[in-house]
């Protein structure tokens, strides 16, 4: 069984691409974020944010609980997942998108200003990606910002194989 990991700042096209590549190969597709809301992973609600406190040790747990019992490849989609230790996971992709194109998809999300503004800064840093890196993991980069029409899937599903 294989595992990959799709992560990147909110709005970077993460669900986009991991969908994709499960379509187009073996990998079940996993949405983190409804793993946490069902086993309720997290210490609080951030009503400024309007979004939940995710705790990532007990996260981490859960999911490698979920990554040791079924015999499927699996794609996990969140911006928590790169938080995985390396040995449980095969590939780490991690979306990037342009900045005036992922403020347009925050707003579009309805984000409000604190959270796209934080958003904004996690991707001008680099978040995802430094501390993917940090984690050891086996990284690609993906740019998103003209969507997912122009990624050429057959070449991406190499790095999958």
């Amino acid at each position: 069984m294989k595992v990959i990991i799709v992560s990147g700042t909110p709005g970077t096209g993460k669900t986009r691409i991991a969908k994709l590549i499960s379509k187009n190969s073996s990998y079940i597709y996993i949405d983190v974020n409804k793993l946490i809301k069902t086993n309720k992973i997290f210490d609080s609600y951030d009503k400024k944010r309007k979004c939940y406190i995710v705790d990532t040790k007990k996260l981490n747990k859960l999911l490698i609980n979920f990554i040791k019992k079924p015999k499927f490849n699996l794609i996990l989609d969140s911006h928590l997942s790169h938080f995985l230790p390396k040995k449980y996971v095969n590939l780490c992709i991690i979306t990037k998108c342009n900045l005036k194109v992922l403020k347009s998809r925050l707003n579009k999300r309805k984000y409000n200003n604190l959270k796209i503004k934080e958003n904004l800064e996690s991707e001008i840093f680099n978040v995802c990606l430094s501390e993917a890196l940090q984690n050891k993991h086996n990284v690609i980069v993906i740019d998103t910002s003209k969507g997912v029409k122009h990624i050429n899937i057959k070449q991406l599903l190499i790095f999958v194989r």
